[in-house]
């Protein structure tokens, strides 16, 4: 679940949650719509590609505190993106009922837990 102690919402009930390299470079490709998180070691600067994942998403970047430095939205199928800011965690929202409900919800600042 991941829940925004900011605003007391629950952004997602369920996600996939990815450590691996192997895991992380697969993301949601060739997946139906889901939620996903990545955990990064440490902070870093965050590359991703959009290819075989065929639905727009929503990034949300976190520094290693949990609180949200950088949103993309609308990140298209078969496009790349680089943040701005560095990451130790990455929501990607695949969810659209979430995603509906996600908007004006999450903003930067905001303090997120994932459990």
């Amino acid at each position: 679940m991941i829940f925004n102690k900011s605003t007391n919402r629950i952004i997602s009930k369920k996600e996939i949650v990815c450590r691996s390299i192997l895991s992380q470079a697969r993301g949601l490709m060739f997946r139906k719509k889901h939620n996903l998180v990545m955990i990064f070691p440490k902070e870093r600067t965050i590359s991703l590609h959009n290819f075989f994942v065929f639905y727009p998403i929503e990034v949300i970047v976190l520094n290693e505190e949990m609180q949200v430095v950088e949103i993309k939205e609308n990140f298209m199928p078969f496009t790349f993106w680089k943040s701005k800011e560095k990451g130790m965690y990455l929501i990607e929202m695949g969810n659209d009922k979430i995603n509906d409900k996600m908007k004006n919800n999450i903003k930067i600042g905001d303090k997120l837990k994932i459990n």
